[in-house]
Formats: C-alpha cells, sequence, structure tokens
C-alpha cells in the first residue's frame, strides 16, 4: 500500500500520474514531446500542490524505463533519479512494454488472446514484445524488423492484439489475418500504476545511482562531423 508519483516520457506523449495503493487520483498530460524537460516537473509540482503532498509522504518514484525515444528516456528517467536523490525515495523501473499492455488489458479485458505492444523504432523496425493476459512474456522485449513472417508462431493459433505507434506499419504489411486485431491505444503514466505498486510490494527497487534506460538497441547520433 502506498503513495507513487508515476513519470512517462517514453514517447512523444508525456504524463505524470499519482497514485495511492494501487488506485489513480490525478494524471496530468503533455503531447509535445519537446516540452517534456520543462513540462514534467510543473506536473510533478502541481498534482503534488493540489492533493496537499509533501515529498515525506511520497513512498516511491516510479518511471517508464523503456524502450522509447531515446530523448524521452533520459528526461523522464533523469527526472525521477533527481527525485529520489533529493527526496531520498526508492526508484520503481517499470517496462513501457508491459505498460502499454497493462493498459490495453484494462480495456479489452480478454484472458485468451496475446498482446503485442509495438513502439515505432523508425523504417520498417519496432520496439516490441508479446505477452499473455497476465503479462508472461511469451517474445522478450527486442528490436525487430518487421517481414511478413513476424508473429507467425502466435498468429497460428491465438486471437492476437497489435497495438501502439508502431502498428500501423505492420497492419500495412501483414494485411488481412484473421487472427490479428489492431487497437487504438494511447500510453498513460496512469497505465504503470498497478505494474508500480506491484513492484513496491515486492521492494523491486532500481540502484539510483547506475540505473539507465531500457534502450534495446545503442544510440546512433546523426550529428554531422
Amino acid at each position: 500500500m502506498a503513495l507513487i508519483l508515476n513519470i512517462d516520457t517514453a514517447t512523444n506523449i508525456g504524463s505524470v500520474c499519482l497514485s495511492k495503493n494501487g488506485q489513480v487520483l490525478q494524471t496530468l498530460v503533455n503531447d509535445q514531446q519537446q516540452d517534456h524537460a520543462a513540462t514534467m516537473t510543473l506536473f510533478i509540482q502541481q498534482l503534488m500542490q493540489e492533493h496537499h503532498i509533501t515529498p515525506a509522504q511520497l513512498d516511491a518514484i516510479a518511471v517508464s524505463a523503456g524502450p522509447g525515444s531515446y530523448t524521452g528516456l533520459r528526461v523522464g528517467v533523469a527526472t525521477a533519479k533527481g527525485l529520489c536523490y533529493a527526496w531520498e525515495k526508492p526508484l520503481i523501473a517499470v517496462s513501457t512494454l508491459q505498460q502499454m499492455t497493462q493498459g490495453l488489458l484494462l480495456q479489452e479485458k480478454d484472458t485468451q488472446a496475446l498482446y503485442v505492444p509495438m513502439l515505432d523504432a523508425r523504417r520498417m523496425e519496432v520496439y516490441t514484445a508479446v505477452y499473455t493476459a497476465g503479462l508472461d512474456e511469451i517474445l522478450a522485449p527486442q528490436a525487430l524488423i518487421l517481414c511478413p513472417e513476424s508473429y507467425a508462431d502466435q498468429l497460428a493459433d491465438k486471437q492476437v492484439y497489435f497495438f501502439g505507434n508502431g502498428s500501423e506499419k505492420w497492419a500495412q504489411l501483414l494485411g488481412q489475418n484473421a487472427h490479428a486485431t489492431f487497437l487504438p491505444y494511447t500510453i498513460n503514466a496512469a497505465h504503470m500504476v498497478q505494474l508500480s505498486e506491484k513492484a513496491f510490494e515486492k521492494r523491486t527497487f532500481e540502484d539510483v545511482a547506475y540505473f539507465s534506460p531500457f534502450y534495446l538497441k545503442p544510440f546512433h547520433s546523426t550529428m554531422k562531423k
């Protein structure tokens, strides 16, 4: 049972959610990626003031830790780590792909289907994984270059839900498939709440000094020499 500040800047949509005992108290959202560094701290201040919460009352800070946008992940993790240092709070890392799946499960509640979050990684590549409704991994998180044979094993005999900002190009490549369903989804820090609460109960905390985002693939700068 905990009071947790949840921070998500893994994509172009950034959000902060305050949760208590696994329930959402309030969420603030920003859909302008270039403003994440400026808006996240303002959102945190606003949430805590509106709910009359002091840093001492928080039990932990959770961050959506990737995969996702390199810049976005750095902003979120740096913000979370800075607050953990200053306020002496434990840090919880939540997989962005699990967060997305948890969010879609709140919509669909289909316990028999497989869930495939997809984040655009440019060209025909996506950050993806495959989960059951219980968040068991069928396919581990990875950077996948899409081809017509992708997810063939899962699509052979299961209903599969594809969602996230990388799913549109997969829909175009896959075409019609009786077992594939493409669903709208908008990422939100509120979808972290059940995962961060569970991590807090298990005392699954990160080393604040050494923790870094789950990039899944190395960063390559396109800056001219």
